[in-house]
């Protein structure tokens, strides 16, 4: 602690020191009018500063004189002036494009996204900071082909383009095929999507297989998030936010330098909490809470003009008391009458709390919990070399995750207990060189190794309760009103894996002529996994009754299997880019990709009480991937956008179910082959005087080509012990997505301080999709549109305020829809957050 409180002194001292200044104006060199909010940097530094409503900027240099000044504006052409200590008037040009001044490093190099011929988007601080986004389920309304499906922070799943993960429950051995990045550091765990952000600059969601791209193998795309780095400068951003349901939010982060121009620290920090969303009639107290905080500190060390170090550490920590499922129905299936919901529980007297989910109503016996801890460390390094720069990250992360369920979604006490703590850690190491390797040829090119474990904090447990018998009456026998029958009947797994991946990648940029460049690009990966699951049974009654034994293995079985596996494949790509005209470039992108091999962790069907050995093995999936695109600039400031493509995957990585009797719960395997064609349209336009709008639109069409032995939809249960899907529609995907957003702006004073008025609004909106592994009638979402608004007033530096909403119409919708275990014909629902509205105020020093 007191070498924290050392450190925060130094740099808040630092921001006391007295030191030169560089001063002047920034104005339009066509209207001569000044430019609010154009960025002037020390060239070679990261120190800078932002002009004020009259073009006016003031810049703290420690240096000698002269010295060189980048400045820079949205839709005008970079500038670099020399500056002496006089004042300086500074005149930009429109720029023949605009966007020029977003940078990518998707590539690993600093880039124009228009220029790289891949589907993207790109969300800025402007997005990020203005529009209460602070984690990846608001992202998702912001980027029509980003899809993310979460009953808790483990059971999630995040999809691009309808591809990625399965849909439903989480199993740990198998890989996500969307890779999820931060500062360059691979996140194996799905959980951290949920987690809030800290101290985010920028994101790129990237389309379409990258494997040969990024370390870890992604067939689905990447979601590559850039953290704001420690200053040479000092500067202070803090932020607090307050909301109804209780809501408060406060981030902030302190930067600058320890020892002048060599090193440099940043402490970032965020915090969230809202009351719950649902009213527990049982325990009389609202749940569906939010409870996040989470640190990130970072070291930046430049011991010379070609050599940088960044330490950075981070810790994040939620404990809601939520993610409550509501019940939203029930159907009739196939079973017998006295197996039905509604007959079950008039048996045994229970009444519903609320039969309409929007009620906002449970009874829920078993508590919610949903506690989890993430954090890590990662040494980055880069070095120029020649006309490149090598890279090396070094990461070590863990995930450590305690929980509890009422997966039955009532007050009866069918499942009294669902837990599934772990602890996984992750050590990586990657290398890459990117820049030239010639007059026309420069590229990337690296090496990858990960290695994960997973180790129970205690047992996934499963335990049945008083009134599970009911549930799982499979006859009228009066065995099964045995007292005590299934009372305390538990199941414990302690499953243990291992995951060793390694790899060797590179993409080319090969310049062909003035308008052709080609981008091939090669991996080949290598994969090993390694289980060892074991499961044992215990309580309930104790009987040596052989039929009262049979009946309580018709619930639980112990199973204990250990299985390896390893593959090894290449894969690669080849892009073609075509430059028409100076605003206009078309690429054509083929793609051979590998989702990596898996392992089953959630039990296996068994033939004479043993397990299936063979059907531990999840294969590879196969993906072919083509892909047509577009990039533009038709009109000054605006951008056009469109890309169409076609996916095709063999072996899909999938939940399936066993035809064989006996058999009632779900493991992983691989469909036969799966199909997704779509286009894209993505429009923005960014005024520089008083006006930026985007509009993107996404189509999807995902189906099942060839899936023989799919689960059985909730309402056939009974009828058939597996389905054939093939033909049919892929969960999760809306055919039609689409979102809008416009601000307007103006010059203004908030209590004589310069600065804009601004008003803004956006709006997202899907159609219907299938919240279900194998479509169902009943577990079919509605589409539907939420609209945000906000308004306020913010300086480049200073004071920003304003007062924001979201679902401002207050749809009702569901994220979405699960059948509870057992299939007895009930679905629980996970809603959507009703409106909310707030009020933020951030002040920054620079």
């Amino acid at each position: 602690m007191r070498l924290l409180l050392l450190t925060l002194s130094h740099l808040l001292g630092g921001i006391l020191l007295a030191q030169s200044t560089i001063s002047g104006m920034v104005i339009d060199a066509e209207t001569r009018e000044p430019l609010l909010g154009a960025t002037v940097l020390i060239a070679g530094s990261t120190i800078g500063t932002t002009t004020d409503s009259d073009g006016a900027f003031v810049l703290s240099h420690t240096g000698q004189f002269p010295v060189d000044l980048v400045v820079s504006y949205l839709g005008y052409e970079t500038q670099q002036v020399t500056a002496t200590a006089a004042s300086l008037q500074i005149f930009l040009a429109a720029a023949p494009r605009a966007f020029d001044e977003i940078v990518v490093t998707a590539r690993r190099g600093n880039e124009n996204p228009q220029v790289v011929p891949i589907a993207m988007t790109v969300l800025g601080a402007a997005e990020l900071d203005n529009g209460i986004v602070f984690n990846v389920n608001r992202v998702k309304e912001l980027v029509p082909s980003v899809q993310l499906y979460s009953s808790n922070p483990r059971n999630t799943t995040l999809n691009i383009r309808g591809l990625g993960s399965t849909f439903g429950l989480t199993n740990d051995g198998i890989d996500p095929g969307v890779g999820f990045y931060v500062d360059g550091v691979y996140y194996a765990r799905p959980a951290a999507t949920s987690l809030d952000f800290i101290d985010v600059r920028q994101i790129e969601v990237l389309r379409g297989p990258q494997a040969t791209l990024f370390g870890k193998n992604t067939t689905a795309g990447s979601f590559n998030i850039l953290t704001r780095r420690p200053t040479f400068s000092p500067s202070v951003t803090v932020e607090q936010s307050f909301g109804n349901y209780g809501f408060i939010q406060a981030k902030g982060s302190v930067s600058g330098p320890i020892v002048a121009n060599r090193l440099a620290a940043r402490l970032s920090f965020t915090g969230t909490s809202r009351e719950g969303t649902l009213y527990n009639v049982r325990t009389e107290k609202y749940i569906n809470t939010l409870n996040n905080q989470g640190v990130r500190a970072q070291l930046l060390y430049e011991p010379s003009p070609k050599t940088t170090l960044l330490l950075a550490a981070d810790y994040s920590r939620q404990r809601p008391d939520g993610y409550a499922q509501v019940y939203a129905g029930s159907v009739t299936t196939q079973r017998a009458a006295f197996r039905q919901f509604d007959a079950i529980i008039a048996d045994l007297n229970y009444t519903l709390p609320a039969t309409d989910p929007f009620d906002r109503i449970v009874d829920h016996d078993t508590p919610w919990r949903s506690d989890q801890d993430m954090g890590g460390a990662a040494l980055t390094g880069e070095v120029l070399v020649g006309r490149g720069k090598i890279t090396t990250i070094s990461a070590w992360r863990y995930w450590q995750w305690n929980s509890s369920n009422d997966r039955d979604f009532t007050g009866l006490s069918a499942i009294s207990r669902s837990q599934a703590p772990s602890f996984h850690q992750q050590w990586s190491q990657e290398v890459h060189y990117s820049g030239s390797f010639g007059k026309s040829l420069e590229g990337l090119v690296g090496v990858f190794a990960f290695y994960q474990t997973l180790r129970p904090e205690g047992a996934h447990v499963l335990e049945a309760g008083k009134d599970q018998w009911r549930f799982v009456q499979s006859s009228q026998s009066l065995l099964w009103q045995t007292p005590g029958l299934l009372d305390g009947l538990t199941q414990e797994t302690d499953s243990r894996f291992e995951n060793l991946s390694s790899a060797v990648f590179g993409q080319l940029t090969w310049q062909l002529g003035h308008r052709v460049t080609v981008n091939p690009g090669l991996r080949l990966n290598y994969d090993y996994k390694y289980a060892d699951f074991n499961q044992t049974v215990y309580g309930g009654l104790s009987t040596t009754d052989s039929n009262l034994i049979a009946l309580q293995q018709r619930v639980f079985q112990p199973q204990n299997f250990t299985a390896d596996v390893d593959d090894l494949n290449l894969s690669g790509q080849l892009t073609v880019n075509y430059a028409a005209a100076a605003s206009y470039r078309f690429y054509g992108t083929y793609s051979l990709a590998f989702k990596p091999v898996g392992l089953n962790l959630g039990g296996l069907p068994a033939a004479d009480g043993k397990p299936i050995l063979d059907l531990a093995i999840v294969k590879p999936e196969r993906v072919n991937h083509f892909e047509l695109g577009m990039k533009s600039e038709p009109i000054h400031h605006a951008t056009l956008n469109l890309s169409a493509f076609y996916t095709s995957i063999d072996d899909y990585q999938t939940n399936v179910q066993s035809s064989q009797l006996g058999v009632t719960r779900g493991y992983l395997a691989n469909a036969a082959r799966v199909a997704v064609k779509g286009a894209e349209v993505e429009v923005a336009f960014d005024s520089p005087r008083h006006l930026r709008t985007n509009f993107s639109v996404s189509y999807l069409n995902g189906r099942y080509v060839s899936f023989v032995d799919a689960p059985v939809p909730l309402e056939d249960t009974g009828a058939e012990s597996a389905h054939d899907a093939s033909g049919e529609r892929l969960p999760g995907i809306s055919k039609w997505s689409g979102t809008v957003g416009t601000e307007y702006f103006v010059s203004g004073k908030l209590f004589q301080q310069e600065g804009q008025w601004f008003v803004a609004t956006d709006a997202n909106a899907r159609t219907g999709f299938s919240s279900s592994p194998t479509p169902s009638r009943y577990l079919n979402i509605e589409g539907f549109a939420l609209v945000n608004a906000r308004l306020g007033f913010r300086m480049p530096v200073g004071l920003t305020v304003f007062a924001w909403a979201r679902n401002l119409t207050n749809s009702r919708y569901f994220e979405q829809l699960l059948s509870a275990g057992g299939n007895a014909g009930h679905y629980a629902a996970v809603l959507g957050d009703p409106v909310t509205f707030g009020l933020s105020v951030r002040y920054t020093y620079f």
